[in-house]
């Protein structure tokens, strides 16, 4: 039976801001994970989300907010629990395991406190989770990088933390690899009810493993969402372009609840005031190939991605789109080919000098 984490784990991030002398790295950011959620910082290098995960290890003071973890408050601006006393566990980008020591000593050298034959029995049990029973005995220098991740992550996981931290962890390994374990990762956090922060610079890994993922920005937190509704309900340009596939095509407003485009009048949301000039986001996925629609636009660029084809059509203003096609549709370059509109979102930002 898997231990219980050892508090409830619920962390609460309010209004946090740090600097690095007069350079502010983090601004006044806010947002929650629930008790056993799995949470994702995204963003660029540089945008603070690995020093806002150090903030919440306790590696990093904050300059202002508060930091809690299920209802006990680990950082203010006049309080900073130590780091080994948050319980919390954090996996590194680079395994940091310890070299001299086995498997079986590198997961258990957080369980000092246990007696050997409690560390024994937990360790075994850490290793089954992991997929790596009967690999006690042998040294870090030995293992492959997936299964050094495995370790890394039995060890972080073997005190029971309430929270647990993982900064970029798999993107050291190659692309087959990074995908499965994160998958294997997530199902290992889902059966201990263990609540995690992911950071990474990698959406897909992003969608794959987080239940609720926050873009951020030049130290500002901009959504704080679903995977889903980061794609589809983006908040800003910023996130629109850095959350999936996409292109901005000029629309204007008819004074009504719609916005008239290249390809036609799309239903929006919000009244756009007539003659309004904004830009609406079209995903690949909102452009289907239709051979019998009457709207046909010139194939311009495609890339082959097995089951499907990210093919590049050119509007007449130039503009183009993207439309992902499926595979057996292999269509030369030049060509005009139909396409149909099947847009449940629309999504409207006012509209850029330079769309």
């Amino acid at each position: 039976m898997l231990d219980a984490p050892s508090m409830a784990g619920s962390l609460a991030v309010r209004n946090v801001a740090h600097a690095y002398g007069r350079v502010p790295v983090l601004r006044d950011l806010s947002f929650t994970l629930a008790p056993g959620e799995i949470g994702c910082l995204l963003g660029p290098s540089g945008c603070g989300k690995s020093t806002l995960l150090r903030c919440v290890a306790g590696f990093e003071p904050v300059r202002s907010g508060q930091i809690a973890l299920a209802d006990r408050v680990l950082s203010t601006p006049a309080t900073m629990v130590p780091p080994e006393a948050r319980s919390i566990g954090m996996v590194f980008q680079d395994f940091a395991l310890f070299p001299h020591l086995s498997v079986a000593g590198n997961v258990a050298f957080g369980l000092g406190q246990r007696s050997p034959d409690e560390r024994n029995a937990r360790v075994r049990e850490m290793l089954d989770l992991v997929g790596m029973p009967g690999e006690s005995a042998r040294y870090p220098h030995e293992l492959s990088g997936g299964q050094q991740q495995r370790v890394a992550l039995a060890r972080a996981l073997a005190p029971a933390p309430g929270l647990m931290l993982l900064d970029e962890p798999f993107s050291s390994l190659d692309v087959e690899l990074r995908e499965r374990l994160s998958i294997e990762v997530r199902a290992i956090l889902e059966a201990t009810g263990t609540t995690a922060l992911l950071v990474t610079h990698d959406q897909r890994e992003a969608f794959a493993f987080a239940d609720t993922i926050g873009v951020m920005r030049d130290g500002v937190l901009l959504q704080w969402a679903s995977a889903y509704d980061l794609y589809h309900r983006p908040s800003s340009r910023f996130v629109a372009g850095f959350v999936g596939e996409g292109t901005f095509v000029r629309g204007v407003g008819n004074g009504g609840h719609g916005v008239d485009t290249e390809l036609g009048t799309l239903p929006s949301a919000l009244a756009v005031a007539s003659g309004t000039p904004v830009d609406v986001l079209l995903r690949p996925d909102d452009i289907v190939h239709d051979d019998d629609a009457p709207t046909r636009l010139r194939l311009v660029g495609k890339a082959f991605r097995g089951a499907q084809f990210m093919y590049a059509l050119a509007l007449p203003s130039g503009t183009r789109v993207l439309s992902l096609v499926p595979s057996h549709h292999d269509h030369a370059l030049g060509e005009m080919i139909g396409i149909r509109l099947d847009v449940e979102h629309v999504v409207v930002f006012p509209a850029a000098a330079h769309p």
